[in-house]
């Protein structure tokens, strides 16, 4: 019973509700700090297939796994709440950044 309440502990704690303040940009130009916040150019990329990733102001590249959440915000700076399991989050919900 203990190793079974363990597993589930673990695995639990694998993926962790977060609050994650960043851009929304295309994969292809997250790591160009000069496009974030470029609307015109992710709405564009995300439009011809590149897919959508949240960037922190500290570069920190998280790929977004229900892409639909996301489109509408497309080069904007946003505040995503989700669940962060390594480099993935799992958007809950979005609003525009207050910082």
């Amino acid at each position: 019973m203990k190793k079974v309440v363990a597993v589930f502990a673990l695995c639990a704690a694998s993926a962790m509700a977060a609050d994650v303040t960043g851009y929304i940009i295309d994969k292809s130009c997250a790591s160009k700090k000069g496009m974030w916040g470029n609307e015109a150019c992710a709405k564009s990329c995300m439009k011809r297939g590149d897919p959508a990733v949240l960037v922190t102001e500290e570069g920190k590249i998280y790929s977004v796994s229900n892409q639909d959440k996301v489109t509408d915000s497309a080069g904007k700076k946003v505040t995503v709440t989700g669940k962060v399991d390594g480099d993935t989050i799992t958007v809950e919900s979005i609003a525009p950044s207050k910082t």
